[in-house]
């Protein structure tokens, strides 16, 4: 027997080889075409990008036409360089590196030598191609933005690098993709398949008609449709609110996890990142290292979340069995938790206060108290970790997983956190109280704040948040419609959001309520350091703002941040009030909060950052003394309404 395998083995491996030579160079002849590319040149023909729509059919980016100069560097003759420059508005330097860079990439094939010209230059340059060999035209689609918002949700197309065709061989020198936003995240889909037509050239290198008939030519397959979650309405008039400030809103619908609004303050046209102008522009926007436009801050942007965290604070408590709605803690205008430390607050006269009562005045001793329970129900350092992971199941401290390019996942610290801050001696729950108001080491993006509003408006669970609505002949992810339910009990919401009901019946939103609509939100200010002269300086606390509505059957959840806004009830809270009626009615009745918030500039504080001249930071210093001057006076009304209730 084994006489017979080894010869037999022989015998049926050189079989398979000789056929799958013979099929290779008698049957298959995909390969002849690569080794005859010499006499072949190739065209690819580009298809139109996926159109993006928003979430009612509003059409958000379209197309336009747009032509390529290519270049085969071998094929050049005699080139008229003075008046090839002065038609396309270049200089004989910028040339010349054009030819080198297509040289290194090849001398053969064919390469982008000036990309996105438009119609007019397009037509003055087509009357006299024919006088420079070696370049061609190519038609391509460029992106046509129907409208000047929401540059931050759609991103942009730009040229592959070097290194990116050498990963993916998709891509050839010359070819645009999707970068940030839904252009990145859903690139395989919008940009459809390039057509490849081949033709067949002779001795003297000109075309003399189409390769093997055709029969390698494929053609371009126009890229998938999509609908988008956003509300076109309402991220327009976010991003109207912020301007002169800086910040982030998120709106999500909570039943769904679908994102209604991404605004990110300040941002740009999207329109400026497309034509010839766009590397230009680009390069300003990315150089802007004090307002940071390219900067999400809806998603990037960590902060401590002040008092909207002490939503978390008091479920957990009410979980962990701790307090229970009838449970009350003394606050004088704030607490001593440890000798000759002092918590401050500022929710009222001396008393005691409930559940209730401490969610809607906002109250520190309440909150510090009950997570000075929690804590201490359990031993050191596991305490930390019980606590932790309350919180981390509404999505808080990771990546959410959302379907956008980029993020940062926030910090809920735990166990180890505090054995890195602390080494070789104990922490006790007074050591780490600030976390209880949100302060301390816990960090929150503003989109995980709108999703812990939208998991508190459910009563317990949420949809992963994302921006994808409907793929045209596509489903989505099943990861965007799987329930994801917190370690909190059903039975303890209700509670918390009547007390969130009562902030704008009774505290401090009671002068931001929208008549007709009931909103359960929640104020949160803020402590805002920067480092300015290489000096930690204490600046303007952050204004917060997070609210759901109706209080029954909640249709959107939101967060409001704005940098520098000072107290959550002064511009958030305006803000979160004025994008829930927009949402929800489609105009607005609280006109006085409108006007308020769009005359409000923040930038004579952001000027403190750096970054300007002397005389521009002096001016927009009395700008900012001026607005301070009509927050004063808004907050005076706003205090005499609350007192009249």
């Amino acid at each position: 027997m084994r006489k017979v395998l080894l010869p037999a083995l022989i015998i049926i491996g050189a079989s398979l080889l000789i056929i799958r030579v013979f099929y290779l160079q008698i049957i298959d002849d995909s390969f002849k075409l690569k080794s005859e590319n010499n006499a072949i040149k190739i065209k690819y023909d580009y298809p139109e990008r996926g159109y993006i729509y928003d979430r009612n059919g509003v059409l958000l980016v379209a197309n336009q036409p747009s032509y390529d100069i290519m270049v085969i560097p071998r094929e050049l003759n005699n080139t008229d360089t003075l008046e090839f420059c002065k038609l396309l508005n270049i200089t004989k330097d910028d040339f010349i590196k054009r030819i080198e860079k297509a040289k290194v990439y090849s001398p053969r094939l064919p390469s982008v030598f000036l990309a996105q010209l438009n119609k007019n230059e397009f037509a003055a340059f087509q009357e006299k191609i024919r006088k420079f060999e070696g370049f061609y035209f190519q038609k391509r689609a460029l992106r046509d933005y129907e409208v000047d918002f929401g540059a931050n949700i759609f991103g942009f197309i730009t040229q592959v690098n070097d290194k990116l065709i050498e990963k993916n061989h998709y891509y050839k020198s010359g070819d645009l993709i999707g970068k940030q936003g839904v252009e990145e995240s859903y690139e395989k889909i919008l940009r459809g398949i390039k057509g490849v037509k081949y033709f067949q050239k002779d001795k003297f290198n000109r075309e003399i008609g189409s390769y093997k008939e055709g029969k390698f030519d494929t053609i371009a397959v126009q890229g998938e449709d999509i609908n988008l979650t956003i509300d076109a309405e309402i991220q327009k008039y976010g991003e109207q609110l912020m301007v002169n400030k800086r910040g982030g809103i998120v709106a999500i619908e909570p039943k769904t996890g679908e994102i209604l609004a991404l605004v990110t303050a300040p941002s740009y046209d999207p329109g400026i990142l497309v034509g010839r102008q766009r590397s230009k522009n680009y390069t300003k926007l990315y150089h802007d290292s004090i307002a940071k436009p390219l900067y999400d801050r809806g998603l990037l942007a960590e902060y401590p979340p002040g008092s909207p965290f002490k939503i978390m604070t008091g479920l957990v408590g009410l979980q962990e069995g701790v307090i229970d709605e009838q449970t009350t803690f003394v606050c004088n205008h704030g607490f001593y938790y440890a000798p000759g430390r002092f918590q401050g607050c500022h929710c009222g006269i001396f008393g005691p206060r409930s559940l209730n009562v401490g969610i809607y005045k906002s109250c520190n001793a309440y909150f510090s108290n009950v997570y000075l329970r929690t804590i201490g129900k359990y031993k050191a350092p596991y305490a930390v970790d019980v606590w932790s992971n309350h919180v981390k199941s509404f999505g808080l401290g990771q990546f959410m997983g959302y379907d956008l390019p980029t993020g940062r996942k926030g910090k809920i610290p735990t166990s180890k956190t505090y054995k890195k801050m602390y080494p070789g001696w104990g922490y006790s729950g007074k050591t780490i109280i600030s976390n209880a108001i949100g302060q301390g080491e816990v960090l929150m993006t503003p989109i995980q704040l709108a999703n812990m509003m939208s998991a508190v408006a459910n009563e317990g669970y949420y949809y992963t948040p994302h921006i994808i609505k409907k793929i045209k002949g596509e489903k989505i992810d099943t990861k965007f419609t799987t329930k994801h339910v917190t370690t909190i009990d059903k039975k303890y919401f209700p509670p918390m959001i009547q007390g969130l009901f009562d902030v704008y019946n009774h505290g401090t939103a009671y002068a931001l309520r929208v008549e007709g609509i009931d909103i359960c939100g929640k104020t949160g200010t803020a402590e805002n350091f920067a480092k300015i002269d290489g000096v930690r300086t204490k600046m303007q606390d952050h204004s917060i703002f997070v609210a759901f509505a109706p209080k029954d059957n909640p249709k959107i959840a939101i967060a409001v941040l704005v940098e520098n806004g000072g107290f959550g009830a002064t511009i958030a809270g305006p803000i979160a009030s004025l994008m829930i009626e927009k949402y929800l009615r489609k105009k607005i009745t609280r006109t006085d909060l409108e006007t308020r918030v769009l005359n409000i500039s923040l930038q004579g504080r952001y000027a403190k950052l750096g970054g300007l001249s002397e005389e521009v930071k002096k001016q927009l210093r009395i700008q900012d003394s001026i607005t301070n001057s009509k927050i004063k006076a808004a907050q005076k009304l706003d205090s005499l309404k609350t007192k009249k209730q």
